[in-house]
């Protein structure tokens, strides 16, 4: 049986962690027709990650054997299916097996009593097990991308009482039983792009919720579905919390048999306030628009050239150039930040998948390039760092990774850790230069000090790039430029924030929440066109919230 490497390195020094991951994992895969069996002997693995290996079609039930996982990454594979053993990794905390074939789940995930993190999106499941309620320990659960119905019953049971985190987006679930409120810790639910057609007003009851998203729902209350598309969860939740309390009056007149005349000129009451809100609330969604500008339309519009040689690196680049987005006013550009790092570590699978790099066009050399150059020979200006090559860089992220690593007394790896190792092994890495010959971005790790965004940007040169393939790009663009008229959207309504930092509250009272959208084009080392972003297929979802003027 053929030896590897990774593994023999693994027993010999008795490491605790194992990545395996990419073409020359997959190929070995492919020859033997699954993971070499000596990978169930390092028994004292507290992290395994296999990933981005096709031919993974199914894990061998010597699993078990296991014993000490805490972290088990099984992501981006072919798996049709999981064996009932797993139930046996008593340690284990975080399971991923999402980007796979999965169509059902076994049962003994929920002998998992440790599990915190559990990660089954991007697969083909229709139902979920019954009795996660017995991972009492849960608190982040992502079922999203999937072709499930329903939650199974105990999903909303008090048992969870650590529960933060529930996306369930993009997939077939009819209705969200009033009984979610029982979960205390709930922070997060995202169940947008359902079939769903009421929400409970038994939601607003949920002491902890911070953010919720029912977007792509064809709700029955069309003023709700208007509101979800375009509003903070504490606005909707009011609504909700207002939809109830009225439920509740109307019970409570109907015992007392109030009379049906008095019903009446309540509901026309009812009806006419209704009206009015709605036509307020369309007056504040019509604000959220963005408007694209044609290549054609400005005759110094921005060209980025791919070389032949990015093929074997990071193939995938799509960029676009955006005006009116206000970062001055208060907490703006903080927004922007976190909602950058938010879609990173959802959308982007903590830049495994995508990674997103914003600049300040303002300061942008152009043409610009995105080329490959030696690890020793890319020298970059890093955020908030000396300039240093690439090798350099790598070196003191790893240090800082594996010392946060040992402060926190943590035995996998983390996020930083994992986006590090999509470059080991590699003779050149990815880069985009401007004009001058300076590397202003270096993905998935950073990009320069030399075109970084302060508040007082104006215009912003925004680029996504991904190993996986084109369409990620765009997805990952997509979401990004709507997240940012959502945000400019906020800035402008919430004016109160707009005299901070010593700016004229005058003036950013004028400020319009409109995001204009110019068209950028990569092109071939010839010229010719590789890719124009934004196209007509392009900001073409179920983004009803969203007004896009061509």
């Amino acid at each position: 049986m053929e030896k590897w490497p990774e593994i023999e390195k693994a027993a010999t020094e008795k490491r605790r962690e194992l990545v395996l991951q990419g073409n020359t994992i997959d190929k070995r895969i492919s020859s033997i027709g699954g993971l070499t069996s000596s990978i169930y002997s390092l028994q004292l693995l507290n992290y395994l990650e296999v990933s981005q290996c096709p031919s993974l079609t199914e894990i061998h039930e010597d699993i078990q054997h296991l014993t000490n996982l805490q972290s088990l990454i099984l992501c981006r594979n072919k798996l049709t299916v999981i064996p009932e053993v797993i139930g046996s990794l008593k340690s284990l905390k975080v399971l991923d097996l999402s980007v796979n074939n999965l169509k059902a789940l076994p049962e003994g995930i929920t002998q998992l009593r440790e599990l915190n993190t559990l990660n089954v999106s991007c697969n083909c499941l229709e139902v979920l097990p019954g009795g996660l309620s017995q991972c009492t320990k849960l608190s982040t659960i992502n079922i999203s991308k999937n072709r499930i119905t329903r939650f199974p019953p105990d999903l909303y049971s008090e048992n969870l009482d650590l529960l933060s985190t529930l996306v369930a987006s993009d997939n077939l679930i009819e209705e969200l039983c009033g009984e979610i409120h029982q979960l205390p810790a709930l922070k997060v639910l995202d169940v947008s792009n359902n079939k769903l057609r009421e929400i409970p007003s038994d939601l607003s009851s949920c002491p902890k919720l911070k953010e919720i998203n029912f977007k792509g729902n064809k709700l029955s209350d069309k003023r709700l579905e208007k509101m979800v598309n375009g509003c903070q969860t504490k606005s909707i939740l009011d609504y909700l919390r207002g939809k109830g309390r009225k439920q509740g009056e109307e019970g409570v007149d109907a015992d007392r048999g109030r009379s049906a005349d008095k019903k009446k000129k309540q509901q026309q009451k009812k009806k006419k306030g209704k009206e009015t809100e709605e036509q307020d609330e369309e007056e504040e969604l019509n604000r959220m628009v963005v408007k694209v500008l044609h290549i054609s339309d400005v005759p110094t519009a921005l060209t980025v050239k791919v070389s032949a040689e990015v093929k074997d690196v990071r193939p995938y680049l799509v960029c676009c150039m955006v005006r009116g987005m206000n970062l001055k006013s208060g907490n703006a550009l903080k927004r922007f930040l976190m909602a950058q790092t938010k879609l990173h570590d959802d959308l982007c699978g903590k830049r495994t998948i995508a990674t997103i790099a914003t600049h300040d066009a303002q300061l942008l050399k152009g043409p610009l390039a995105y080329d490959v150059k030696p690890p020793t020979q890319l020298k970059i200006v890093p955020l908030g760092r000396r300039e240093m090559t690439a090798v350099e860089l790598i070196r003191h992220l790893h240090l800082e990774a594996e010392e946060l690593r040992k402060q926190k007394k943590r035995q996998n790896v983390t996020g930083l850790h994992k986006y590090l190792q999509l470059l080991e092994g590699k003779s050149f890495y990815p880069c985009l230069v401007d004009a001058e010959g300076d590397v202003i971005s270096f993905p998935p790790i950073t990009n320069s000090e030399k075109t970084k965004i302060k508040k007082t940007t104006q215009e912003l040169f925004l680029e996504v790039t991904s190993a996986a393939n084109l369409q990620t790009c765009k997805d990952v663009m997509d979401a990004l430029i709507v997240k940012m008229a959502e945000l400019n959207k906020f800035t402008a309504e919430h004016r109160e924030e707009a005299g901070s930092d010593g700016e004229d509250p005058a003036a950013a009272t004028e400020t319009s929440s409109q995001l204009i959208v110019q068209q950028v084009r990569t092109v071939d080392q010839d010229g010719n066109l590789k890719v124009v972003y934004p196209s007509k297929t392009d900001l073409s979802n179920d983004f009803s919230h969203l007004t896009v003027i061509w």
